[in-house]
């Protein structure tokens, strides 16, 4: 299981993500800058032990009407080969030294345990403490076996998120804005075939619950 580093990263993930997610066309701030706090989020192992996982809630708080985003990244010991579009930034560990960072729906690790989490083969882990299941997190599924060996992602964004082709004739679609929803999110109608679905800190002291990407069937 992936151990957690608490030290320091030079930029930070929250100062390399202020510039990119104004680049994303589902953003929904305005000019300025958004303001962010890293409301929650959970991480998942990578099998090989290299490529960390991490599924974050940053919440821009630079208006009255505070926007939930959904930010799944990967972080590298080296460059991920073809993926220099997927580049948010790099990054100087206190510990493991320089990493890149990348939009996580472009790299096949992520995509890989993703899909793993959805079928029930990987469970969630705590953001910020090792070796410790996140209960937060719900999933479900009901198809056939995901077969993700050699998937090379090919996402595409809109306003709505982020599209994702899956094995067996399925598509992942990311909510990479997030509404709250009732603690039991209903599903989306269509055929959904599995689901992911969290919560992440709101103002006050709440806690917010949305679901957070679906499986459906082409």
């Amino acid at each position: 299981m992936a151990v957690i580093h608490h030290t320091t990263l030079k930029p930070t993930k929250l100062e390399l993500l202020t510039t990119w997610l104004p680049t994303r066309p589902w953003y929904r701030g305005g000019a300025d800058l958004p303001v962010l706090e890293k409301s929650g989020g959970f991480r998942l192992d990578d099998p090989e032990g290299e490529v960390g996982i991490e599924f974050m809630v940053a919440t821009d708080a630079s208006t009255e009407q505070r926007t939930a985003y959904l930010v799944p990244l990967t972080y590298r010991g080296a460059p991920l080969d073809g993926a220099e579009h997927a580049l948010i930034g790099t990054t100087e560990h206190g510990v493991l030294g320089k990493r890149w960072v990348y939009d996580g729906c472009h790299d096949p690790v992520l995509v890989g345990a993703l899909l793993s989490l959805i079928e029930g083969g990987a469970p969630a882990m705590a953001q910020s403490i090792s070796d410790t299941p996140d209960r937060e997190v719900t999933r479900s599924y009901t198809g056939e076996a995901l077969v993700a060996d050699g998937l090379a992602p090919r996402p595409t964004c809109d306003e709505e998120g982020t599209r994702l082709p899956a094995p067996q004739g399925t598509t992942l679609r990311l909510h990479r804005v997030l509404e709250p929803v009732a603690e039991n999110p209903p599903l989306p109608p269509g055929e959904v075939l599995g689901h992911v679905a969290s919560g992440w800190q709101g103002p006050g002291g709440t806690r917010l619950r949305a679901v957070l990407m679906v499986l459906n069937r082409d």
